[in-house]
C-alpha cells in the first residue's frame, strides 16, 4: 500500500523506487502482483504517462485511510517506549534559516539526538506531499493550500535606504516626502511572480499602501538587499535581516514612526489525526526558539 500511494503521489515509477529506495524491477512486479490479486487494473502505463484509472483511485484512497490508521496505532506503541526518532525533512527560508534557525540547531539536536535532519533552503512553494517534505517554515500571509499552519512568531519591518540612494533623492519625513522623486524596488511573489505593493505603512493603526515607481523588480531576498544596497531604491526588510546593516551604517531606517506591517512567521504541514512525535517536538521547538529570537 505504501508503495503504491508513492506512486501515485509522485506520478512515477522510478520516483517512487527511488523515494523508498527500492529497485525499478522490484517496484513494477509488486504492483503487478497487487493488480493481480485484486484482480483490476490500478494504473495505465505507457512509455511516455502514468494514468491512474478508477479502481486505482479507489484504492488509493482506501490506502491513505489505511495507512494513516495504521501509523497512528505504531506511533502510539512507539513513543510510549522511545523518544522521538527517525528523518524529519523540512525547508527553511534561507535567510531566516541561516541567521536564527541553524545556529540554534546543536540545542535541539542534543536535545533529541535520535532525529536526523533533511534542510533544504527556499523561498519558492514546495509541494510537501509530492516531494516527500514533513514541513516548511514560511513568511508572510498564507495561501490557501489546504496544509495546517501554525503561527511561531510575527516580524517586526524597517523601510530603509542605502547612504548613496538618500545623498541623491534626500531623506523623506513624510510619506507625502515619498511621492516627490522617490524610486522603490519592486518584490515580486517568486511563485506567483506577480509585484506587491511597492510599500506598505501602519497609519493610525490601518494598513496603508505607497506605489513609488521602480526601474528593479525581483523574487529573491539577496537580491532584493544587493539592489537596496546598490542604491537602486526605497525597500523593506524584517529587521533581523538587516541588523548588521543598519549598525554599520550601510542602510538607514526610513520613517520609523511608521513602521510597515509586521510579518507573520508559520510552520506548515499536512492535515494528520496525529503529527508524528519527531514532527511534534520541532514545532514546538521552532515556536520556542522564535519566541525567544524575534
Amino acid at each position: 500500500m505504501r508503495l503504491y500511494a508513492r506512486i501515485v503521489e509522485l506520478g512515477s515509477f522510478t520516483a517512487a523506487a527511488n523515494d523508498l529506495g527500492l529497485p525499478r524491477a522490484t517496484v513494477t512486479n509488486a504492483i503487478k502482483k497487487l493488480e493481480a490479486r485484486l484482480g483490476a487494473q490500478l494504473l495505465q502505463r505507457t512509455t511516455r504517462c502514468l494514468r491512474v484509472t478508477r479502481d486505482g483511485q479507489a484504492w488509493y484512497a482506501h490506502c491513505v485511510r489505511l495507512l494513516a490508521d495504521l501509523d497512528e496505532v505504531e506511533a502510539d506503541f512507539r513513543e510510549a517506549a522511545l523518544k522521538p526518532r527517525g528523518r524529519l525533512r523540512i525547508d527553511l527560508p534561507a535567510t531566516l534559516a541561516r541567521q536564527l534557525v541553524i545556529p540554534a540547531l546543536p540545542e535541539f539536536c542534543a536535545r533529541f539526538p535520535q532525529i536526523e535532519l533533511d534542510i533544504g533552503t527556499s523561498d519558492r512553494f514546495v509541494d510537501l506531499l509530492r516531494e516527500g517534505v514533513d514541513c516548511v517554515l514560511r513568511v508572510g500571509e498564507l495561501p490557501d493550500s489546504g496544509l495546517v499552519g501554525r503561527r511561531v512568531a510575527t516580524l517586526a519591518q524597517v523601510t530603509v535606504a542605502s547612504v548613496g540612494y538618500l545623498r541623491r533623492h534626500g531623506r523623506p519625513a513624510a510619506l507625502a516626502d515619498l511621492q516627490q522623486g522617490h524610486l522603490a524596488v519592486n518584490w515580486a511573489s517568486p511563485t506567483t511572480r506577480r509585484a506587491e505593493p511597492s510599500l506598505e505603512f501602519v497609519v493610525n493603526r490601518r494598513r496603508r499602501e505607497i506605489s513609488l515607481p521602480a526601474r528593479i523588480t525581483v523574487s529573491g531576498v539577496d537580491a532584493y538587499l544587493a539592489c537596496c544596497e546598490a542604491g537602486l531604491g526605497i525597500a523593506q526588510f524584517p529587521r533581523y535581516r538587516i541588523a548588521e546593516a543598519l549598525a554599520r551604517g550601510s542602510l538607514c531606517e526610513l520613517l520609523p514612526d511608521l513602521p510597515p506591517p509586521v510579518l507573520p512567521v508559520h510552520v506548515l504541514y499536512a492535515q494528520q489525526r496525529q503529527l508524528p512525535a519527531r514532527l511534534r517536538v520541532f514545532v514546538d521547538w521552532l515556536v520556542e526558539l522564535m519566541g525567544r529570537q524575534v
